[in-house]
C-alpha cells in the first residue's frame, strides 16, 4: 500500500513514454489501458494492464475499461479517513496520479467522419477518472496536458499546484462536453417548450436552451481597450478566425483593439471580394476602418489601386487606421503604403520581399496574412450578467431582390454602385449612410442617433464628390427628409430596405427630384 500508483490512459501520447520511464525511475508502479498500455511496453516499461486490478477484461469494444471500483476506489479514497481501511478490506490499492487525456472527439468531427465514429468517440471512462482525480486532488495528482508531466515528477507538488491541476482538469472535461453538447445539438429539431416565439419562427438548432462558452485563450495583449482595462484574446470551442489564426509576418505586437479592428475590416473585404470577383478574374477590394467602422473603401484592378482610392476616400480618418486588402501584397503594392501610418495591414498574402520592406520601413506596421477560415454561425455580445447571441447577418445582395420604385431607374452603372454601397452600409454602425461613386466610397456616416445626422455627416464628407453619387442607408427611411438632403447635393440614386410607414411620401419625394430609388425589403442594423 505504500508504492505510489499512476494510472496513464491518454489519447494525446506526446512524451508520454518519457514521462512512464521517469515515473518508474522514481519508484512509481504504473497502471494502463489500450494503446497507451501498448506504447509504455514496447518502450520496455513495466506496467500492469488495469484489466489486473479490476478482474475483468476490456469489455464492448473498449467501452468499459476503467468504470469499477478498483479504479475509482482507489482514486477517490480520502487519505486522512477510514476510506483506507475499506480499501484493504476488499483488496483495492490507492491511485495517486491520473494521467488521461480524452478520445479525440473534436479532430473526429472536424475530419467530417460520419456519425457513428464520431459517437464512438465520446469518452466515458476518461471523464470519469479526470474528475474523481481532480476532486481527490488534495491526494491524486491529475494531468490531463503534456506540458505539466514536468512538475509531476519533481519531489513534492504543492497544494497550489493541485488545485491548479484540478481547475485545469475541469475546464478540459467542460470544454469537451461542450463540443459534444454541439455536435449533437447541430440539425435537431428545435424543443417545444410552449412559450410564444417572435414572429412565430422556431429557434434554430444553434441557439439551443443552453449554451456553453468554451473559451481558450488565444493570445495575449498588453492590456484591453483602455490600458486600465485587462485584456486577452480567446478561441471559442476549435473555431478558427481569418483574423484569429492570422500570422503577424510583420510589425509589433497586435493589441486588443487592432484585432477588433483587423476582423471588422476582413469581413467587409472579404464579401466584397467573393461578391465582385478577385485579383484577374474581378476587382481588389480594399477596406479601411476606424473604430469597427469603415472609413475608406474601393474596388480598383490591383491592390495599389483599390488602396490609393479607399485611402483616399478620407485620408483624415485613415490615419492610424487598420486596412483590409483581398489581393496579395507584392513589393509594389508595399511600397503604395508608404506615407500612410497605419496599425495594421492584413492581406491573404504577403511576398517575402514585401515584408522585409515592411521590417525596414514601417516596422510599426503590423502586417498580417489571414488564415484561410471563416467566421463561426453566431453573434455573442455581452451584457451585464449574460449575453445577447444572434445568428451572424450572412444575408447577402444575391439573397435579395431589389425593386426599382421610382419612376427613374438606376443606369447600369449606378446599380454596380448601389450594390457596392448596400454591401459597405450592411458593415458600417447604425444609423449609417454611405455614399459612392465608381465603387468607391467618397461620403460615410457611421454610428449616428438619427438617421439624417448620419446622412449629413455623409454628404459633408463627400463635399463636391457627392453630385452624381449613390446613397445606401442600411435600414428604412423614417421621414423623406434624407432624399431631400441626397436631392440638395446632386445625388443621383438611393438604395434602402423600405418599410416605413411614410415610405410613399419618401418616394414621392424621390420622383420629385428626379432620384431613382430601389427597395431591397431587408435591413442590416448593426449595432
Amino acid at each position: 500500500m505504500n508504492t505510489k500508483r499512476a494510472l496513464l490512459s491518454v489519447s494525446d501520447k506526446t512524451g508520454i513514454a518519457d514521462f512512464a520511464r521517469q515515473l518508474h525511475d522514481a519508484g512509481w508502479e504504473l497502471v494502463s489501458t489500450g494503446g497507451t498500455l501498448g506504447v509504455l511496453q514496447e518502450a520496455g516499461l513495466p506496467v500492469r494492464a488495469v484489466s489486473d486490478l479490476t478482474g475483468f477484461p476490456e469489455m464492448l469494444d473498449g467501452r468499459v475499461k476503467t468504470l469499477h471500483p478498483a479504479i475509482h476506489g482507489g482514486v477517490l479514497a480520502r487519505r486522512e479517513s477510514g476510506h483506507l481501511a475499506q480499501l484493504e478490506q476488499h483488496g483495492i490499492g490507492t491511485i495517486d496520479l491520473v494521467c488521461v487525456n480524452l478520445y479525440p472527439f473534436r479532430e473526429t468531427v472536424a475530419r467530417g467522419a460520419p456519425d457513428t465514429e464520431v459517437i464512438e468517440n465520446i469518452d466515458i471512462g476518461g471523464p470519469a477518472m479526470i474528475r474523481s482525480a481532480a476532486k481527490n486532488h488534495e491526494s491524486v495528482l491529475i494531468l490531463v496536458d503534456p506540458a505539466d508531466y514536468a512538475l509531476a515528477v519533481q519531489p513534492s507538488v504543492s497544494a497550489a499546484d493541485r488545485r491548479r491541476l484540478a481547475a485545469k482538469a475541469y475546464a478540459h472535461t467542460s470544454a469537451y462536453d461542450a463540443a459534444i453538447t454541439a455536435y449533437l445539438s447541430a440539425g435537431q429539431p428545435p424543443q417545444q417548450t410552449g412559450a410564444p416565439v417572435q414572429e412565430s419562427r422556431a429557434l434554430p438548432a444553434e441557439l439551443a436552451e443552453q449554451l456553453t462558452l468554451d473559451l481558450q485563450r488565444a493570445h495575449e495583449v498588453r492590456y484591453g481597450e483602455n490600458p486600465h482595462q485587462h485584456g486577452a484574446i480567446y478561441r471559442w470551442g476549435d473555431q478558427r478566425g481569418p483574423v484569429l489564426d492570422a500570422q503577424v509576418v510583420a510589425g509589433k505586437p497586435m493589441s486588443f483593439n487592432n484585432y477588433a479592428d483587423a476582423d471588422a475590416a476582413w469581413a467587409l473585404c472579404a464579401e466584397l471580394a467573393a461578391s465582385h470577383g478577385n485579383g484577374q478574374a474581378g476587382q481588389v477590394a480594399c477596406v479601411a476602418v476606424k473604430h469597427a467602422n469603415p472609413c475608406g473603401v474601393a474596388l480598383g484592378s490591383s491592390v495599389t489601386e483599390a488602396w490609393t482610392q479607399a485611402r483616399d476616400a478620407d485620408t483624415l480618418s485613415v490615419f492610424g487606421g487598420v486596412v483590409a486588402v483581398s489581393g496579395p501584397v507584392d513589393l509594389e503594392a508595399a511600397r503604395s503604403f508608404h506615407g500612410t501610418f497605419l496599425e495594421v495591414l492584413i492581406a491573404p498574402a504577403v511576398s517575402t520581399e514585401a515584408v522585409e520592406w515592411f521590417a525596414a520601413k514601417k516596422p510599426d506596421l503590423r502586417v498580417l496574412v489571414a488564415a484561410s477560415a471563416q467566421a463561426g454561425q453566431l453573434d455573442v455580445r455581452p451584457l451585464s450578467g449574460g449575453f445577447a447571441v444572434q445568428g451572424r447577418d450572412l444575408r447577402r445582395w444575391e439573397d435579395l431582390c431589389p425593386e426599382v420604385v421610382t419612376a427613374k431607374p438606376p443606369t447600369e452603372a449606378q446599380w454596380q454602385d448601389l450594390r457596392f454601397a448596400w454591401e459597405v452600409a450592411k458593415y458600417a454602425r447604425s444609423n449609417a449612410i454611405v455614399l459612392a461613386r465608381a465603387r468607391v466610397t467618397v461620403g460615410i456616416g457611421a454610428g449616428a442617433v438619427s438617421r439624417i445626422w448620419a446622412a449629413e455627416r455623409a454628404v459633408a464628407n463627400a463635399g463636391a464628390a457627392a453630385q452624381g453619387a449613390v446613397m445606401a442607408s442600411e435600414a428604412f427611411f423614417p421621414f423623406d427628409d434624407v432624399v431631400r438632403l441626397a436631392g440638395e447635393h446632386g445625388v443621383a440614386a438611393i438604395i434602402q430596405p423600405g418599410g416605413a410607414k411614410r415610405d410613399p411620401e419618401v418616394i414621392a419625394a424621390a420622383n420629385e427630384l428626379g432620384l431613382s430609388m430601389v427597395l431591397t425589403g431587408s435591413r442590416h442594423f448593426r449595432h
